[in-house]
């Protein structure tokens, strides 16, 4: 801000507006440009919703696959080997809708176990694999 001595050999105490001005005259231009465009509107023909309540499917209680670091298999804690592990599951994956299935293995059993089942799983028509963990207190 430029300060300008008057006749009292002190500075001039009024502030300048002209860059005020300015600034308040760009801004009035670009608000008569951009307030047409605002309100432009495009026709479009939005989805209408029914409310009728259709009839869910009977939920499925999930199926656990536990796995023990020997490599040996539980369906719902029932111990099976892996030949009937395919026939049940290609079994389960004929239903509809289909279980999801569980992994739950144990924390030193190997990964590559747990993947052979998972790929078991899904090569026989399984959708829904997730897995089970503890967590860490």
């Amino acid at each position: 801000m430029a300060f300008s001595t008057g006749n009292d050999n002190g500075p001039m105490a009024t502030i300048n507006v002209t860059p005020l001005v300015d600034v308040m005259l760009v801004l009035l231009i670009i608000f008569m440009i951009t307030a047409p465009l605002m309100t432009h509107k495009v026709e479009i023909k939005l989805p209408e919703a029914t409310l009728t309540k259709t009839e869910e499917p009977p939920k499925t209680p999930p199926i656990t696959l536990a796995i023990q670091e020997s490599g040996s298999l539980y369906w719902n804690d029932e111990p099976v080997t892996r030949d009937q592990l395919e026939s049940r599951l290609s079994v389960e994956a004929q239903k509809t809708p289909q279980p999801q299935i569980n992994v739950r293995g144990d924390r030193t059993t190997k990964y590559r176990v747990v993947n052979e089942v998972v790929t078991i799983a899904q090569r026989q028509g399984m959708r829904k694999v997730g897995f089970i963990a503890i967590k860490e207190r």
